[in-house]
């Protein structure tokens, strides 16, 4: 793979790595910036957050653009990695806004409550029927393509299931994705596997 078919997307004020100084590079990139820089690359690295890596899996989903290899690059390895590595499809996991999930999400208490009320299911599976602290969502690596589990008092994962989606009803709750909370308590949260998986270079 060529320089001219790779881009990088860095977010805030990380430092370039050495292995990546050549590369066209396009700094704290917003939906338009993603879109020019996948134009012409096969592969974009991805300096930023999870949240960062997020949106930029969310724009190539909503563009149709899940042929490009993404590679993520925190560290000085990681950015030789990013260039020599190989890409693997695996499952894509989204919500029902159409945003990328790459790290957790969280179904949290709202307001001053301690407890979420209500249930949630993995695909056909229950995961809780009442009041529970919490519940914590993984995309996985391999089929079906994501894991919940209730959280418990410590904020520790109880049983994981495993399925393609994972779906809440609720009184209200916070609800956290990629260390990003958003601005609105949902009465309903979903999380589930798109079409089409990404290619994570690894």
């Amino acid at each position: 793979m060529t320089n001219t078919e790779i881009a990088v997307l860095r977010f805030g004020a990380r430092r370039l790595p050495r292995a990546l100084a050549s590369l066209p590079c396009h700094d704290s990139p917003d939906a338009a910036a993603i879109d020019t820089a996948v134009q012409g690359a096969s592969r974009v690295v991805v300096m930023g957050s999870a949240a960062d890596l997020a949106a930029v899996l969310t724009r190539l989903m909503r563009t149709e653009r899940l042929d490009v290899e993404v590679a993520c690059a925190s560290r000085w390895r990681g950015a030789r990695r990013a260039l020599t590595g190989v890409a693997q499809r695996i499952p894509l996991i989204r919500d029902e806004t159409g945003t990328a999930l790459v790290d957790a999400a969280f179904w949290l208490p709202a307001g001053e409550t301690r407890v979420i009320h209500g249930e949630a299911v993995v695909d056909d599976d229950l995961l809780f029927d009442g009041e529970v602290t919490g519940v914590r969502i993984e995309p996985t690596a391999s089929m079906p393509g994501l894991r919940a589990a209730v959280l418990t008092s410590r904020m520790r994962p109880r049983r994981w299931l495993t399925g393609r989606a994972v779906q809440l009803g609720s009184t209200g709750a916070r609800v956290v994705r990629d260390g990003m909370e958003l601005p609105r308590e949902a009465t309903r949260s979903a999380f589930y596997r798109h079409t089409t998986g990404w290619l994570r270079v690894s």
